[in-house]
Parts: structure tokens; C-alpha cells; sequence
């Protein structure tokens, strides 16, 4: 079983910056692989980033490759997302999920993963 909580959203200008934190409890943390998603108002949640349980592995959306970074810490049980250059289209809440799982690359699908957290709201302004 895994516990998470998203922190870190808020409202920030068009080219600025945030770090998302996803904290975890739970002994299954440090061997699950952790994904970030997002959905904006009206529309699907989206697979955003993941990072595989070692931290040696992650995949990115197109839509955020060279903005986005994703870390964890599995002494913290805690998983990042560095946001840079942010844009008014990264505005949704955005999501970590938590797959026990084992894996053959990254899953980004919704159902491939089995806990997830409450979000956190980010809002970008242009």
C-alpha cells in the first residue's frame, strides 16, 4: 500500500517556474515506479512524466521534454517535478501515481497505475 501527497502547485507567470513534491508513505515506495499527470479543465488526464523505481530510468511527454524534470529521493520517499519555461497550456492539476508492478520501460496509461494522489493545483498566466 502507498499513500501519496502532491505539494508545490501554485500560480506563477508564463516563463517561471515550480517544483512539484510528491511525498509517499508506505514500505512499497522505493521499488515502485512513480508517474506525474495532469488534467486540465475539461479534458483527460494526461500522462506528464515517470521515473522508474531506481531513479535511472524517466520518460517525458513531448509536450514538456526540455521543461520538465523528474528526480526522486527514496531516502525522502519523496518524487520531484522541476517545471521550467512554464507555459499558460501547463495550467491543470497534476497528479503522482504510484505502480507496484513490474515493468518493461515506463507505463503512462491511467490503469497501469494503482495509487494516486489527491493534486495539486498549478496555474500558469500569460
Amino acid at each position: 500500500q502507498v499513500q501519496l501527497v502532491e505539494s508545490g502547485g501554485g500560480l506563477v507567470q508564463a516563463g517561471g517556474s515550480l517544483r512539484l513534491s510528491c511525498a509517499a508513505s508506505g514500505r512499497t515506495f522505493s521499488s515502485a515506479t512513480i508517474g506525474w499527470f495532469r488534467q486540465a479543465s475539461g479534458k483527460e488526464r494526461e500522462f506528464v512524466a515517470g521515473i522508474s523505481w531506481s531513479g535511472g530510468w524517466n520518460d517525458y511527454a513531448d509536450s514538456v521534454k526540455g521543461r520538465f524534470t523528474i528526480s526522486r529521493d527514496n531516502a525522502k520517499n519523496t518524487v520531484y517535478l522541476q517545471m521550467k519555461s512554464l507555459k499558460p497550456e501547463d495550467t491543470a492539476v497534476y497528479y503522482c501515481a504510484a505502480s507496484s508492478r513490474t515493468w518493461v520501460g515506463l507505463p503512462q496509461r491511467l490503469n497501469e497505475y494503482d495509487y494516486w494522489g489527491q493534486g495539486t493545483q498549478v496555474t500558469v498566466s500569460s
